[in-house]
């Protein structure tokens, strides 16, 4: 069994260990230190059961496919782009949380709280919601990372679908909150997600 695990499957796999493990822990240690350890949850993990069940999915694909498609899994020009995909996005995200701080957020705010301000400077005057695009090329990132072609598009589609439905949620919002000054910025700088505006 150690035999099918190559040096490109172990350097794969502790990869994408790290890239979730750091992910998960950096969300919920930049929330405690951004809000304070009494208002936030283990929500801040943000890790569901869609989400655990996805990185099943992949895990599983993972295997079977260096079982029955070993050559796959030795494409190291792809691995290598989904490694930096995955830092790529992982900077923009944190980048996002450490320009907003109190304004950045796991839970959609529906009510204006005093502290909220508009953030239009760094990664904000690029897109309108650098922690979505973060997220994004981050999650499929981990699937090219490690060759998963079926993963790869069904993260894409399902990242995808998922920021289709929340931008404009949460939008609504940010326009009662800021009026004009929301209509201008989303008219100065796109959403961050392709094909949303």
């Amino acid at each position: 069994m150690m035999e099918i695990f190559s040096d490109s499957a172990h350097k794969q796999l502790s990869q994408m260990l790290y890239a979730v493990l750091f992910f998960h822990t950096s969300e919920y240690l930049l929330a405690i230190a951004c809000h304070g350890k009494s208002k936030v949850t283990t929500e801040s993990l943000l890790i569901s059961k869609d989400y655990i069940l996805a990185m099943v999915f992949a895990v599983t694909e993972y295997l079977i496919e260096l079982h029955y498609f070993p050559n796959l899994k030795e494409n190291q020009l792809i691995s290598n782009l989904g490694f930096f995909m995955v830092i790529f996005g992982e900077t923009i995200r944190k980048l996002a949380i450490l320009t907003a701080k109190r304004a950045f957020t796991h839970v959609i705010q529906r009510y204006h709280e005093e502290h909220h301000k508009l953030i239009t400077y760094g990664v904000y005057g690029i897109v309108r919601h650098p922690g979505y695009t973060g997220f994004f090329i981050w999650s499929v990132g981990t699937q090219i990372m490690l060759c998963n072609p079926v993963s790869t598009v069904a993260f894409a589609i399902i990242a995808w679908g998922f920021f289709y439905n929340r931008i404009p949620y949460e939008e609504f919002f940010l326009k009662q909150f800021f009026g004009l000054e929301y209509d201008a910025y989303m008219q100065r700088v796109p959403s961050g997600i392709p094909f949303v505006k």
